[in-house]
């Protein structure tokens, strides 16, 4: 029996965003300015950042490059957790179908590029970009955000089982 990849990622990346979801939907978007550090991302944008990740999914294989200073890229906005629910749920579902249609070949065998004009930001396997730019770079931006909430007092919902806030201790 062959391995199947596209499953495989299909498979985590399902588990991943519904987990994702549960935090966006905790996210107290009354202060949208507040942050815990001068050179910290706003709670708003770090939450609408992260509900945007998975629109990368299909910008790393469905096309070979990323180019931002062609405007290839668009950031989304959100003021409520109805508009931030819905971009992220847009984006795992347009992510989850571009995993389905790819190849082990597409994956394996052909590079993508991020730049900014002539600036090459790197080069990789489209398997490396998706596993690190638009996957790892997701559970990176949620464990921040899990920081936020528990700074702010808001119960920071189980991803990978309870969190001292769903059990009694």
């Amino acid at each position: 029996m062959e391995f199947d990849i596209s499953k495989s990622l299909t498979n985590e990346y399902t588990n991943e965003c519904a987990s994702t979801r549960k935090l966006l939907a905790s996210v107290p978007l009354d202060n949208p300015s507040w942050k815990p550090h001068e050179k910290s991302m706003t709670i708003q944008n770090l939450a609408v950042h992260i509900a945007d990740i998975p629109n990368w999914v299909p910008i790393t294989l469905e096309r070979s490059e990323l180019d931002f200073a062609k405007g290839d890229y668009q950031p989304k906005t959100a003021n409520t957790i109805e508009e931030l629910l819905k971009i992220h749920d847009d984006a795992t579902s347009a992510a989850l179908l571009s995993i389905k249609n790819t190849t082990a070949d597409i994956l394996k065998n052909e590079n993508w590029t991020m730049r900014n004009g002539e600036t090459i930001y790197f080069t990789m396997p489209k398997i490396a970009v998706l596993r690190s730019w638009s996957f790892n770079h997701l559970y990176h931006h949620r464990g921040q955000l899990t920081v936020y909430l528990r700074l702010l007092g808001v119960a920071v919902p189980g991803m990978y089982g309870p969190t001292a806030d769903d059990q009694m201790m």
